[in-house]
């Protein structure tokens, strides 16, 4: 991996991101060869990736965040816990928005079109985070690192494993060939790459913004997880997927403190 971290920022943010999308693209492939996959390895994988982006959350982006806000004079809590509610607040109404718009459609239609839009949407914030947390890295800030920014594309592509599987097998269930299933599928991870960039050129450019840029994105991340990780994972599974949290939550927090 010596090779990648030798890599710019861009080149780090958008190769992250295109191992996200691949993930997803991976997940939704499996299309081509069942209709349904294993609940309990889902669920594990879920759970490990909501322990990631917890941990994440706070030491790649939040910590940072207040760190870099208190060094450029700025009130450490306040734009933090601005960023943060707002970040949070996007995903959430995000969520009521389509819950709304899709009213009116038939319930198997209704899923397909919310699960899609909805995975789509949480995978902006998700690929600014991974960009932020490179362009972070690379200005050198208090608490960011290109390892911390790696870990968390890794797990950000764990739980995009069976979101391209939550998108893709719906369809297919409901009558969709396969490969209609598995480009609506693939295609809900293409914006992450775009996000990616993106973040990596907003912390680079607008060094004053980015304490906001952080938080937001730690707390999108924080509402991914409490709106779609958590319930779905621990519906079925409470055990794995409380065993896959605390193994994410620790492995994330050993790269993070100990070898950040």
């Amino acid at each position: 991996m010596l090779w990648f971290f030798a890599l710019g920022p861009i080149w780090q943010g958008l190769l992250a991101t295109l191992f996200t999308y691949l993930v997803t693209a991976l997940g939704a492939g499996l299309v081509f060869f069942f209709k349904t996959m294993n609940r309990k390895v889902l669920d594990l994988m879920m759970g490990f990736a909501a322990g990631v982006m917890i941990a994440a959350s706070f030491w790649s982006l939040l910590a940072p965040a207040i760190e870099l806000s208190a060094e450029l004079g700025g009130s450490a809590w306040l734009s933090s816990a601005l960023g943060f509610l707002l970040g949070g607040g996007f995903i959430i109404g995000s969520d009521i928005l389509l819950t709304k718009t899709t009213a009116g459609n038939g319930v198997a239609a209704k899923r397909s079109i919310l699960l899609t839009v909805a995975v789509t949407l949480h995978n902006i914030p998700e690929g600014l985070a991974i960009g932020v947390a490179f362009g972070s890295a690379a200005l050198g800030i208090e608490g960011a690192t290109a390892q911390g920014a790696a870990m968390l594309a890794i797990g950000i592509g764990l739980q995009n494993f069976p979101e391209g599987v939550c998108v893709a097998m719906p369809l297919r269930r409901d009558g969709a060939s396969r490969m209609k299933s598995f480009m609506a599928g693939q295609a809900s991870g293409l914006v992450e790459p775009i996000a990616g960039v993106l973040g990596v050129l907003f912390a680079l450019c607008m060094r004053s913004a980015l304490p906001l840029a952080l938080s937001f994105s730690a707390g999108a991340m924080i509402a991914v997880v409490c709106s779609e990780l958590i319930p779905e994972s621990f519906r079925d599974n409470k055990m794995l997927a409380s065993i896959g949290v605390l193994l994410g939550f620790a492995i994330m927090m050993v790269m993070d403190v100990a070898l950040g």
